[in-house]
């Protein structure tokens, strides 16, 4: 019976050693995995544009609709060819493609934002509407929304 009760203090002595240590372990990789820095999410992670010295829009500065002709910020024309960029001064249209737009805004100085990051856009009436027209529309226009998105440039529609 001795013999039988020393086995059983054996057996718990081992049993209670292995939850000690499994407990350790536990709590060691609890402590592990609360001491690592949080990961930002990819779309918070924000590249630096260049246009970060530019405000966030403030529409109350912006022309009504019905007097966009007074429009001050840059204005972007989506076209067939690629995207007009309209130079305010003197009414020329530039016409670039959609690659170039981000150099071009970060290139204005930052008197060309009165109303903020924001620019309006316009689209093109085409000379000839065929399916091919239409397509290079869309096209230029999803590749140029999507570019002001990754400039964190927000835009408005011309009427």
């Amino acid at each position: 019976m001795r013999k039988n009760v020393v086995c059983n203090h054996e057996v718990r002595n081992i049993v209670r050693e292995f939850v000690q240590a499994l407990a350790a372990i536990l709590l060691l990789g609890a402590l592990v995995a609360c001491s690592k820095t949080p990961q930002t999410p990819a779309a918070e992670k924000r590249k630096p544009t260049g246009l970060e010295s530019i405000p966030d829009p403030d529409f109350t500065k912006c022309p009504p609709f019905s007097d966009m002709s007074s429009w001050k910020n840059p204005y972007l024309i989506v076209r067939e060819d690629g995207i007009g960029f309209l130079d305010l001064s003197n009414r020329e249209v530039h016409i670039l493609t959609p690659e170039e737009i981000p150099a071009e805004l970060v290139a204005l100085p930052s008197s060309a934002w009165p109303y903020g990051r924001v620019v309006l856009v316009a689209q093109a009436v085409p000379k000839n509407p065929s399916t091919q027209t239409k397509a290079n529309l869309r096209k230029n226009r999803a590749l140029l929304l999507g570019t002001l998105r990754e400039l964190d440039v927000q835009f408005r529609e011309a009427p």
